[in-house]
Formats: structure tokens, C-alpha cells, sequence
């Protein structure tokens, strides 16, 4: 934990800021938290449908690998007591935008309830070829 400074109206204060890592070689290569909480704000970074490893699971597999990727921000947020219910916001990236169901499908069944704001956008490719979806996500304590 460490504390940032802010300065709201001319007020100057500090405020804790927590963050949380999975351990994935892409934390250390890349220079990220997996997740950081400042005040009552959750901010997952970009994540993936690995294992704690960093190796991709169901390569090709679209619907798999979405359902793994939610699985890994939920971990984040329990690492900081929270969870899913706490997410006011997702950006989901797809490298085969035509797929986008399969995506959509997964995504309703962990947020059906919640309904966050989302995006979903086409994007060339992601840092391992075999991934297909990574998605960030903003949770409120």
C-alpha cells in the first residue's frame, strides 16, 4: 500500500492506494498492478484468459477464454474484498469481432444481474497471439 496525492478545490490530501498483482510474467515484463484501488475505486488492468502462469487456456476458444479472463478480475477484486457485484464498468477487446456472441454470452452470465457499462471493440491482435479477449473493468467499493 502506498498513498497518491490528490487535490480536489484547491484541498490538498492523501489517499491510500492498495494494489493487488496475480503474479503473471506479464506484470513484471510490462511494469503493472493487476488491479489498484485508490479511495473507493477499484481499476483492473487488461486481462486475459491465462492461468497463473501467464500460459493462455483454450486457445481458440473464445467463449472459454472470456469465462477465464472474468474468473481472473474476480480473483483481483477478492484480493481487495470485493467482487463482481462492485463492477460499474467493463472494456472487453476482441481479436475477431465477428465472434462477439460467444463473448456477449459469457459476459451476461457473471454481469447479467449487474449490468455495468461496457464496450466491446475489434482490435487486431493482443500481446500472445493465441489470446483472443482481454477485458479491464472498474468496480466501487
Amino acid at each position: 500500500m502506498d498513498r497518491c496525492k490528490v487535490e480536489i478545490g484547491g484541498l490538498r490530501m492523501k489517499i491510500k492506494r492498495n494494489k493487488t498483482f496475480s503474479g503473471t510474467p506479464w506484470e513484471a515484463k510490462v511494469g503493472y498492478a493487476r488491479a489498484v484501488q485508490v479511495g473507493d475505486v477499484v481499476h483492473v488492468s487488461g486481462t486475459t484468459g491465462t492461468d497463473p502462469s501467464g500460459k493462455v487456456l483454450a486457445p481458440g476458444d473464445m467463449y472459454v477464454q472470456t469465462v477465464q479472463t472474468i474468473r481472473n478480475i474476480e480473483n483481483a477484486l477478492k484480493r481487495l474484498g470485493l467482487g463482481l457485484e462492485h463492477v460499474v464498468r467493463t472494456r472487453i477487446y476482441v481479436t475477431q469481432i465477428n465472434r462477439w456472441e460467444e463473448v456477449a454470452k459469457a459476459h451476461a452470465e457473471f454481469f447479467g444481474e449487474v449490468h455495468p457499462a461496457t464496450s466491446l471493440v475489434g482490435v487486431a491482435s493482443l500481446i500472445d497471439p493465441d489470446m483472443l479477449v482481454e477485458i479491464e473493468a472498474e468496480a466501487v467499493a
